[in-house]
């Protein structure tokens, strides 16, 4: 992280308004609002922790990190943002598929589909963190050539929120929810 300005949180502030819309949007279509409530309380939570955990790790790969509260409280920010993200393609897949419970019933098409759009974001919101200024990698960072992104946050985008739908689901259906 090389410094923070408030035109950081421009996206996020829109992510989180969409994902305020679309949250109650979903809400009033579900006929049984238990395991909607369980869903949303679980993408967050575990998507939350970890992004978190990514975040945290992979610090040593941004110039100027240390492991102190300072950057700590930074990536706790960026794992929010990440969450708020990943509410973002639940509600938009929800949205294309005319179903929230889209993600219960994964096949090739939809993990493709899903990582696919993971990476294609990750790396423009890189590209525009980076042009920004907002952090910079160090020489250490893996990068993706002719884009010239770092190999690590693009992963993080790509598989996480598959690796969290399916927990979520797991979850739920561990915890006998109807879905």
């Amino acid at each position: 992280m090389e410094k923070f300005d408030m035109g950081m949180l421009v996206m996020p502030s829109i992510a989180l308004l969409t994902v305020l819309g679309l949250s109650i949007y979903f809400y009033k279509k579900q006929t049984d609002k238990k395991p909607y409530k369980k869903l949303i309380v679980s993408v967050g939570v575990i998507s939350f922790l970890l992004n978190f955990m990514w975040e945290v790790a992979q610090g040593f790969l941004y110039k100027g990190y240390q492991y102190h509260g300072e950057h700590i409280s930074f990536c706790a920010l960026a794992s929010i943002a990440d969450m708020l993200m990943v509410f973002i393609l639940l509600f938009g897949y929800g949205l294309i598929y005319k179903n929230i419970w889209w993600m219960v019933s994964f096949n090739a098409t939809k993990v493709w589909w899903l990582m696919l759009t993971g990476f294609a974001g990750a790396i423009i919101a890189e590209m525009a963190h980076t042009a920004r200024g907002n952090w910079a990698y160090t020489e250490s960072m893996p990068l993706i050539p002719w884009v010239n992104v770092g190999l690590s946050p693009v992963l993080q985008f790509t598989l996480l929120p598959l690796i969290i739908f399916m927990l979520c689901i797991r979850i739920l259906k561990v915890n006998k929810i109807n879905l």
